[in-house]
């Protein structure tokens, strides 16, 4: 998110100052209230970066179709699960269901950095009947995310932003091409959240984690007789 840029201009501006006042001491570039790669309450108050919130209205027929559940029971567990259990546990900006996957994911395929999704990870999902149909939405107030500069130029993070559209400055509206990706992030997340939150509410979460997402480790038997470096290494590892 340009973060180098900042220090630069904010290096310069205390140099600039100096001149004005020849006894001021700088201690230090940054003083941590900008908490990047911390969680802190300021970023889930004021924001940081981009503030995006995606919308969205299920049919009732999806729901029960497609979801395997109700309108009603998704809003309840929703309110149960995101809210009321995110601040019984004293959550900051952790009010859904795994925006974290989503944000890490589109950050290591886009060459962002990766640490920052513990502010751009802020999160909150809510859901609400429509008539007949459900509302969700999402509300991420501190996506830090860039599309020039770092990661974002490697061969591979620049193919998966072509794809999106979203790569490199956009010379004609300056800025238009990071807002595009943030709101494409939160939607993502939006879906993920409907996923999951219906996964638990009609019981399939393990059940199709035991299906789909099963590997077989290697076990110690299956390792050479005489184990290489890197496999003594790996036994150390899971013994």
């Amino acid at each position: 998110m340009s973060m180098n840029i900042l220090s630069k201009g904010t290096e310069k501006s205390f140099k600039v100052i100096g001149g004005y006042f020849p006894d001021m001491e700088v201690l230090n570039l940054s003083g941590n209230f900008c908490s990047d790669k911390k969680p802190a309450a300021v970023n889930w108050i004021e924001g940081r970066g981009k503030y995006v919130v995606s919308e969205a209205i299920v049919p009732s027929k999806i729901v029960t179709e497609v979801l395997k559940t109700t309108v009603a029971a998704l809003v309840d567990v929703n309110i149960s699960k995101n809210l009321m259990g995110s601040a019984i546990a004293g959550s900051i900006g952790g009010n859904n269901a795994h925006a974290a996957n989503i944000v890490t994911a589109v950050y290591i395929a886009t060459g962002q950095d990766p640490e920052q999704n513990v502010a751009s990870s802020n999160c909150m999902t809510l859901m609400e009947a429509f008539g007949e149909d459900l509302y969700v939405s999402c509300t991420m107030p501190s996506v830090e995310i860039g599309i020039v500069g770092g990661g974002t130029s490697l061969p591979g993070q620049s193919a998966c932003s072509e794809m999106l559209g979203v790569r490199g400055a956009n010379s004609r509206t300056p800025g238009a091409n990071a807002k595009r990706l943030a709101r494409i992030l939160c939607a993502t997340v939006l879906a993920s959240d409907l996923s999951l939150i219906s996964a638990l509410t009609a019981g399939h979460l393990v059940k199709s984690h035991m299906i789909h997402n099963r590997s077989s480790a290697p076990s110690i038997q299956n390792l050479e007789s005489e184990p290489s470096e890197s496999n003594r290494l790996f036994t150390h590892c899971v013994s």
